[in-house]
């Protein structure tokens, strides 16, 4: 999945797109609440940032990361956190943090962040895996450091 991703000098883009970078900082860190607020400092539309807030991000080293977070929806069936679990242990990935929210209509919200210093297969090839395992949709790459 990483193959729908490029690494692009910022002095070719709109400055927008830094802006929604500088936007996420600032509700971050936790200098502005709200992002209206954030939006109103930062000089773009609510609508710009939140079109462009899931796409853009920040590599923190161009050799590689030490930890990515991934989002997706699990199946309210027995077994599905555990499938999930072994992908990305047999992966090589360490799970640092677990967020599932209860079951809606048969479907947990679930956000893992991962060590990927022992990482045996890319990113890409995890993402591929995951969505490949019964009862896990909507997987997505949210962050990687």
């Amino acid at each position: 999945m990483l193959e729908n991703y490029l690494i692009v000098h910022k002095s070719i883009l709109p400055d927008y797109y830094d802006k929604v970078l500088e936007t996420r900082h600032l509700l971050e860190s936790g200098k502005v609440k709200e992002v209206s607020q954030a939006v109103k400092l930062t000089g773009i539309s609510r609508s710009t940032y939140y079109k462009y807030k899931d796409f853009i991000m920040e590599p923190a080293e161009l050799e590689g990361g030490r930890k990515a977070v991934l989002s997706m929806l699990l199946t309210h069936e027995p077994g599905t956190l555990s499938a999930l679990l072994n992908r990305v242990s047999s992966a090589g990935y360490s799970v640092l943090t677990i967020t599932q929210s209860p079951p809606i209509h048969g479907l947990a919200s679930v956000t893992l962040s991962l060590d990927t210093s022992a990482a045996t297969a890319s990113v890409s090839a995890l993402l591929s895996s995951i969505s490949g395992t019964a009862g896990i949709e909507n997987v997505k790459l949210i962050a990687i450091e």
